[in-house]
């Protein structure tokens, strides 16, 4: 019988799911009944950010699936992100319980700083809101959250190695998750030997590439050894690329708000990508396909280049 890899336990002892679903670029309107299908299909994990701008309509439905008993609070792994614009100490606490009160929930089962990249307050997308990071004071910040309770875990979201471990230097409470671009095509080899080193767990999100971006251009799901492996194995190409993130020992967040793709991607349990077909995804020719090029400017913020903005690691 194929390991089941429903959960990976934390460096907190908790565990979280190992399938979630990603709700970034799922538009208001078709978040909610995405949620549902979800919840209803058997997802107890949401990714969720206020930068996605859904954060109420998702609140609205669990607030419901609560009530009508379709799911208890404590079943389900709550995740959100700190905004680029909340890094200052004093505005991490708002914004955290800005997004519990959207959400309508008590605590988060996982806070993350949804980026290494710091913007002023209310600011929009242009390169001239980019100011200098300070990290560790926006993590001292996160750690208070963590010890009130209304984070249960806290975490960091596209930190590459040499910002993580600088990190893990300076922290109290050592993050407990690194959520980061992943999937056959992008396999984080560096970044994923640290972390696993570290304790800490990765997460993948865009395990699928993203293919219903338009600025993101990458085909994952129409890799010739991905596609090989699920025609051997009557799988769908998505099952596949889930699966292969599960057997490398990260969690997978899936977007969809399609009903028969979203079920179609939780079925990932129960079996398991041979030895044999496993080893040829080394093979695969990588990329990153999230270059973060908009949090690159030659006079604003902290980054100069997309190589310094991931370490190195593109």
């Amino acid at each position: 019988m194929a390991d089941e890899i429903r959960f990976f336990e934390l460096n907190t002892g908790a565990k979280i799911p190992s399938l979630g679903l990603g709700t970034w670029q799922a538009s208001p309107g078709l978040v909610g009944d995405a949620v549902a299908a979800a919840i209803k299909a058997g997802y107890r994990h949401i990714d969720c950010a206020p930068v996605y701008g859904n954060e109420k309509e998702i609140g609205l439905v669990l607030k419901k699936l609560f009530e009508d008993g379709v799911v208890k609070r404590e079943e389900l792994w709550i995740t959100s992100k700190l905004a680029n614009t909340d890094h200052s100490p004093e505005d991490v606490p708002d914004a955290l319980d800005k997004t519990l009160g959207d959400l309508q929930l008590d605590y988060l089962d996982l806070y993350l700083i949804h980026w290494p990249v710091r913007k002023k307050k209310g600011s929009g997308f242009e390169p001239e809101h980019l100011i200098q990071t300070d990290i560790p004071a926006t993590w001292r910040a996160m750690e208070t959250l963590y010890d009130l309770g209304k984070a249960r875990a806290i975490g960091v979201s596209n930190f590459a190695t040499k910002k993580l471990s600088d990190l893990l230097d300076v922290a109290r409470v050592p993050p407990a998750v690194n959520q980061v671009e992943c999937h056959a095509v992008w396999q984080q080899t560096k970044l994923r030997s640290f972390c696993k080193s570290k304790g800490v767990h990765l997460t993948g999100y865009s395990p699928l590439g993203s293919p219903g971006t338009t600025f993101i251009k990458g085909d994952v799901l129409k890799n010739p050894i991905l596609l090989s492996v699920a025609e051997k194995l009557g799988k769908t190409p998505a099952q596949v690329a889930l699966r292969w993130g599960l057997q490398m020992g990260h969690s997978v967040l899936p977007k969809s708000t399609n009903e028969a793709r979203i079920k179609e991607n939780l079925d990932v349990f129960g079996w398991s990508i041979p030895e044999d077909m496993f080893a040829k995804f080394s093979e695969i020719e990588q990329e990153r396909l999230v270059k973060g090029d908009f949090f690159v400017h030659d006079t604003f913020g902290s980054y100069r280049t997309v190589e310094e903005l991931w370490d190195g690691e593109i």
